[in-house]
């Protein structure tokens, strides 16, 4: 065992104690989280606003504090951006998380402070690790680096903005030298495609043991990694290669790409739930689909089941709920837009259960109903089409092609040029929704135009005893029962 393994091991057995201790006492972590929140929060501008000092107790908290989503918590958002110190959280923020935008703006900026950049999300990353080690005692994770993809990122005049993997890898740099490739300079290039030729060079020759990110950015590097170095599979490439730590988006449609790419039964896939608000959970049991919620990182819980709101104690099995947070990043009581489902109350475990609104987020490209709307309107305006009806799907990246959105667009007056529509769609998604864009430049193709005749999706409602088209949905179930209504149709 290497030196670095063993003072690796020697720091994980300590975090295994932790983990255990909030598993066993979940009630009494997420308390200490709440008091700590607010002892923090104490002597802020937003911390005055709402008397935080009167907030003795969760319930006097949310009785004093209200439920925010991003528009209504933005002017918080704005004045850290601008510079101003001790307005939602301790000093100046000078880090901010970009990701896809509201119904009002194409960018949300989500404050990243170094109370949570440290023990929020490279905690994180840290615990995956010791329990990778737990599970498995021979592992040589510790011996080897872990290939990181992040973003970009860049400054906005004292402010770094940009991915939140971007921001990591940028901030912890001098760290994570030896355990880390590729070069930080490289892994936040902007452009993918130089991204990735850079980062084929740079770690094909070194000892990989893990990847980590985003699975359809991966699955494209990946591809790249197997041209660059004319091997059949990544395993010829990096023999000692076991864990991807994956999240962002569902896994289960690039499993089988992944599995033929690393053809070794020892490969191990862990989910992690690291979103730009925080790290929330992460797989903790091999034989199990679901992720352990993480209560000592610094955020506190609550969940929206309809109008009320309830604490961790209240949640119930089999359940969806909007996960509501308050962290140490400086938001408050902020409804992030994701919805989870509990799996266990002891220890609390959850599964991912989807946006809170309608949304496509197979690639990282977060695109939501409004977005789509808006560039529809946009298209049709450009081209003199009318469109009655569509829905939007998404066709899978293999290992030969990238994915892309295919819209079933019913007309009720056709483009004047059906080519420039579609142009017109695709210009107008990526100016409304900046991750679509990025993914537009790597892992995504235009969107695939399916037109269907007049009367189609009426036809395909009344035969299926629906009322409403789903706009955006985030796997294939509706596209093919749409292609297979059209397909029936035709035979009659």
């Amino acid at each position: 065992m290497s030196l670095r393994s063993t003072i690796c091991r020697a720091w994980f057995s300590q975090r295994l104690k932790a983990i255990d201790r909030f598993r066993r006492h979940p009630a009494e972590t997420q308390e200490r989280m709440f008091r700590q929140l607010v002892d923090r929060g104490l002597g802020t501008a937003f911390g005055k606003r709402y008397g935080l000092s009167a907030a003795r107790t969760p319930a006097h908290f949310c009785a004093l504090v209200p439920v925010f989503d991003y528009d209504s918590f933005k002017p918080w958002i704005e004045r850290m951006v601008a510079g101003e110190r001790n307005v939602a959280a301790p000093g100046r923020v000078g880090l901010f998380a970009r990701s896809s935008g509201t119904t009002s703006d194409r960018s949300k900026y989500i404050p990243v402070t170094r109370e949570s950049l440290w023990w929020n999300h490279t905690l994180g990353m840290r615990d995956l690790a010791a329990l990778v080690a737990d599970a498995n005692p021979r592992t040589r994770m510790f011996d080897g680096k872990t290939l990181t993809l992040g973003g970009s990122c860049r400054r906005e005049g004292r402010n770094l903005v940009g991915d939140l993997s971007a921001l990591l890898i940028h901030e912890t740099a001098f760290l994570s030298r030896g355990i880390r490739a590729p070069r930080s300079s490289t892994a936040i290039i902007s452009d993918f495609d130089r991204k990735a030729e850079a980062i084929a060079r740079e770690c094909s020759g070194q000892h990989i043991v893990a990847f980590a990110g985003v699975p359809s950015w991966n699955l494209a590097l990946m591809r790249r990694v197997l041209e660059f170095t004319g091997k059949s599979n990544l395993l010829e490439v990096w023999p000692d290669l076991e864990l991807f730590a994956h999240g962002g988006v569902e896994f289960a449609p690039y499993r089988r790409s992944f599995e033929a790419l690393i053809p070794s039964p020892g490969m191990r896939y862990m989910e992690t739930y690291n979103a730009s608000e925080g790290f929330f959970a992460l797989a903790d049991d091999p034989q199990r689909d679901d992720m352990l919620l993480m209560l000592d990182y610094g955020t506190y819980f609550e969940f929206r089941d309809g109008r009320s709101v309830l604490p961790l104690a209240g949640v119930r099995l089999g359940r969806s709920y909007a996960m509501i947070i308050t962290s140490n990043n400086g938001l408050w009581r902020y409804e992030i837009g994701d919805r989870v489902e509990f799996t266990s109350t002891d220890p609390y475990r959850i599964r991912f259960a989807g946006r809170t609104r309608q949304y496509i987020n197979v690639f990282g490209e977060e695109l939501i109903v409004d977005n789509a709307d808006r560039a529809l309107a946009e298209a049709c305006t450009r081209t003199g089409a009318v469109v009655t009806e569509y829905s939007v799907a998404p066709l899978y990246m293999s290992l030969s092609e990238r994915g892309a959105h295919e819209w079933f667009v019913e007309f009720g007056r056709q483009p004047d040029d059906l080519e420039r529509f579609a142009a017109a769609l695709d210009e107008a998604l990526r100016s409304v929704n900046s991750d679509y864009d990025a993914k537009r430049q790597t892992t995504l193709e235009r969107q695939h135009l399916t037109v269907v005749a007049p009367g189609t999706f009426m036809g395909w409602m009344q035969s299926r005893g629906k009322n409403k088209v789903p706009r955006l949905v985030n796997d294939r179930r509706v596209a093919d029962d749409l292609l297979k209504f059209v397909s029936e149709s035709a035979q009659v």
